[in-house]
């Protein structure tokens, strides 16, 4: 049964597509799933937050147009995954090729910020090893599942989710960092041997925006944080947006980017090429 959409079908960028995207209850995935529903891909979320992968879910199907129910279960689902769980990411993957027959693009988007110490004094073992579990080998079992079943048909699409962080030091807890690092370490590796079967891997790397990840890891409301990153920003009068991420996995995802792999894109206004604390000190001896 046809469904329609509020896109022409010429700008479905993602048409005939087939995704899964961690962490897709909220933050970067919520906004990528609707967005890549919105250009025409089926789309399977993941998450340890049921309820929350839920309601994604229900509310993407009440945005899109469609004839009945198992339309829209096409569209759209969840499944549960924590995807430190071999036996889980397994399954994610097998349960999405029996639905779908395919898949067309894996974002390894789930991540944790951990503990918000700054001084290596203070990071505990237990949660080194738990932001490391959750953002490094949890990609890793992602990848490894995903290229399981696209390697055989010589295509597909392997994104994840970095950080800033992988490039400028200082400003994240030791164990976010170090993970964001080895997310990209892990990616233009995969780089090599995938592009060997035709499939492109590639990273986004954030700067801080707003999303429940990063007010609960700076303890902040959402507008306080808004105002920071805005003066903070070397681009100014931009607020990075969830959307903003979407939009740049949109890109990385689409036949648009068929000759890019092995990048790590950063969305972060340029801060990642720059450090002021000199000039900022200097002007505090010369006030």
């Amino acid at each position: 049964m046809e469904t329609t959409s509020t896109l022409a079908p010429s700008t479905q960028r993602l048409k005939g597509k087939v995704a899964i995207i961690s962490g897709g209850a909220s933050g970067f995935g919520k906004s990528t799933a609707k967005l890549f529903v919105k250009h025409g891909a089926k789309v399977v979320i993941c998450d340890v937050e049921d309820e929350q992968g839920h309601c994604v879910c229900e509310e993407i199907k009440a945005s899109i147009h469609y004839n009945d129910r198992e339309v829209a279960e096409e569209i759209i689902s969840y499944i549960h995954c924590d995807i430190t769980n071999e036996d889980e990411v397994k399954n994610l993957i097998d349960l999405t090729i029996s639905k779908h027959g395919k898949l067309d693009i894996m974002f390894n988007n789930a991540g944790i910020f951990g503990d918000t110490a700054m001084s290596v004094l203070e990071t505990t073992s237990e949660n080194f090893k738990k932001v490391f579990q959750t953002n490094v080998y949890g990609g890793f079992l992602g990848a490894k599942h995903a290229a399981r079943v696209m390697i055989p048909r010589k295509s597909g699409v392997i994104l994840f989710t970095a950080s800033l962080a992988s490039a400028v030091a200082g400003e994240s807890p030791h164990a976010y960092t170090m993970s964001k690092h080895a997310v990209v370490g892990l990616m233009k590796n995969l780089c090599v041997e995938m592009g060997q079967h035709g499939i492109r891997v590639n990273a986004i790397s954030p700067g801080v925006i707003s999303t429940p990840l990063t007010t609960n890891g700076f303890g902040m409301d959402k507008e306080t944080l808004d105002q920071v990153v805005c003066e903070s920003n070397v681009l100014k009068g931009v607020l990075p947006q969830p959307l903003d991420v979407a939009n740049a996995a949109l890109f990385m995802a689409s036949d648009e980017a068929k000759f890019v792999s092995g990048l790590n894109l950063f969305l972060d206004g340029g801060n990642n090429v720059t450090n002021p604390s000199f000039s900022t000190v200097l002007k505090s001896f010369l006030a």
